[in-house]
């Protein structure tokens, strides 16, 4: 008698001789990107070091293309972004140590984007693991211990034998939700030992689904039907999901209004007479949130920044669907559902009634014309202009990634992203120098769109060594740096708070000069030519800077009073 699970799958005769008879020469290295090969992976970015020298080795005999970057963190962003994009596990390729290290920021901001990332580090020689002091160059006492607060998971690696099952075991992790970065780890002399391992060929994997209990998604349909007041905040998880068509469906069906959390940009129609938009740093929109008496949060884990710095207190009864266990309730009580985004909207969908509000979109009109009344009474002309030449000189499918920048905190509030999945920031873990890496990340992953950085001068000293990047690869990014002299965010919080500012000014190089240096095409703009040498530079192919002179401010918060 043979049951399903005694089932195997027969090698074909090419796998037999190829098993029998591997070619010469193949390392530890070679295991690693004939996995990531078998696991679908066809681009890797990274930074070579002493340590992993096998792995790099291994790159030349494969048909994986490498994005090689300048500086590790950056690296982590590239990935990050080409994550984000496809909705695939980006190989990061890193060395030891200093170089492993590196890659931490970015890796934060992975985790907290739920940006699936697949990081393979070197690590000292096997004799040296387990925490005794050799003196090996890059040691650690414990190297995967700098990781496990940051990452997913972590894996370590002592043979070779075990480095298919080690990626693919993390390769499913990183892609199981939420999505997120992970860590292998594999010594030095496992990566150029010479392999009598068969060549990987195969390499399935199969993420686990996280569906809803029916249970609970039969009481929240319950009360979104009976609701006299309904409202929806719709974070990133229903970007990651690919949820946004179902998110419109359920919002028309129970005629909720909808308004998306910065991470979330994109989810639902920005005009669309529901849309609240993603005004969440106004009191107006805080009020409304709170006056709902059944409000629905989908993918959100309503943080920091979603909850108008924690002073949103909803008076009615909430319901969260979050994938990511830690975050479910984490904030306020609520109906808790543990459940990718999408297959719990689509459960709310097949059994909620029908509800009518002919109403609602006049509530959300009144909404939106008090938060334009209270940005219209503060004098910002000038900042709204530049977003919304941003905006007309970016196609509407092109994606954007944006640095922690004065521009880029207006546009989470005030940008229309058009669609799910492009409009991007490091808003997650906060750490400059996101922007431009991320970009290129995207354009590796995508070159039939061109894709806009946007960053502030602080933040571009952080990645401009990646120019040689991008003119190295000829990746069509186009980089906005708004040159405010200093770290301007930094300058109007400490002036407000003190008085005046302290660490905030910086001297810097002269961008277009410098983009030229590296054979990118610079040009500096003023807020009246901005959109049309934006929309220039976008249209031309291959990488260019636009450096905007400007000093920007912020619209007045409503989380102090």
């Amino acid at each position: 008698m043979t049951h399903d699970h005694d089932l195997v799958l027969r090698p074909t005769a090419a796998q037999t001789e190829a098993a029998l008879n591997p070619p010469p020469g193949r390392n530890g290295g070679d295991l690693v990107v004939e996995t990531l090969a078998g696991l679908g992976a066809t681009t890797v970015f990274g930074l070579p070091g002493q340590h992993a020298l096998g792995m790099f080795d291994a790159l030349r005999r494969s048909d994986l293309r490498y994005i090689g970057l300048r500086v590790e963190n950056n690296a982590g962003f590239a990935a990050d972004a080409y994550g984000r994009v496809t909705g695939e596990a980006a190989p990061l390729l890193l060395s030891t140590g200093p170089g492993a290290l590196t890659s931490l920021a970015a890796l934060q901001e992975a985790r907290a984007a739920s940006a699936p990332v697949l990081a393979i580090s070197s690590q000292v020689p096997t004799a040296g693991l387990g925490g005794g002091r050799h003196g090996y160059l890059h040691e650690l006492p414990d190297q995967a211990a700098s990781f496990r607060g940051v990452v997913k998971s972590v894996h370590t690696v002592r043979t070779q034998s075990q480095i298919p099952s080690a990626i693919a075991e993390a390769w499913t992790s990183a892609l199981t939700v939420p999505h997120g970065p992970v860590w292998v780890e594999i010594p030095q002399d496992v990566l150029l030992a010479e392999t009598p391992i068969p060549v990987v060929t195969g390499g399935d994997t199969f993420p686990e689904e996280l569906p809803p209990r029916p249970e609970l998604t039969a009481v929240a349909a319950d009360l979104l039907a009976r609701a006299e007041r309904p409202a929806i905040i719709a974070g990133g998880g229903v970007v990651r999901a690919d949820a946004s068509k179902k998110l419109r469906q359920l919002a028309e069906r129970v005629q909720a209004p909808v308004v998306t959390t910065f991470g979330g940009k994109g989810a639902f129609p920005w005009t669309h007479p529901l849309s609240l938009q993603s005004w969440l740093e106004d009191r107006h929109t805080t009020d409304f949130l709170e006056d709902a008496d059944v409000l629905l949060v989908v993918g959100s884990g309503l943080g920091e920044l979603s909850s108008n710095y924690h002073t949103f207190k909803p008076r009615g009864r909430v319901i969260q669907i979050e994938a990511d266990l830690g975050k479910l309730e984490s904030n306020h009580p609520a109906l808790g559902i543990h459940a990718d985004a999408r297959l719990a909207l689509q459960a709310l969908l097949e059994t909620v009634g029908e509800r009518t509000d002919p109403g609602a979109p006049e509530r959300v009109r009144a909404v939106l014309d008090k938060v334009r009344e209270r940005i219209a009474s503060q004098e910002l002309t000038l900042e709204q202009d530049v977003l919304a030449a941003v905006r007309g000189a970016l196609p509407p499918s092109a994606p954007s990634f944006w640095d922690m920048t004065i521009l880029a905190y207006w546009a989470w509030s005030a940008f229309d992203a058009k669609a799910p999945n492009t409009m991007h920031s490091a808003q997650g873990a906060g750490g400059l120098g996101y922007g431009f890496p991320a970009a290129l990340g995207a354009a590796a992953a995508d070159p039939t769109h061109p894709v806009l950085a946007v960053s502030g001068d602080g933040g571009a000293l952080y990645s401009i060594a990646e120019l040689a990047t991008a003119r190295q690869y000829d990746l069509n990014v186009t980089w906005l740096i708004v040159d405010d002299g200093g770290y301007g965010i930094l300058r109007e919080y400490m002036t407000d708070a003190f008085g005046e500012p302290t660490a905030t000014e910086l001297t810097r190089p002269d961008y277009v000069a410098l983009a030229e240096s590296f054979g990118v095409p610079g040009v500096r703009t003023s807020p009246e030519t901005l959109e049309t040498d934006l929309a220039k530079a976008l249209a031309a192919p291959g990488p260019s800077v636009v450096v905007l002179p400007a000093v920007l401010r912020m619209f007045a918060p409503t989380h102090l009073g």
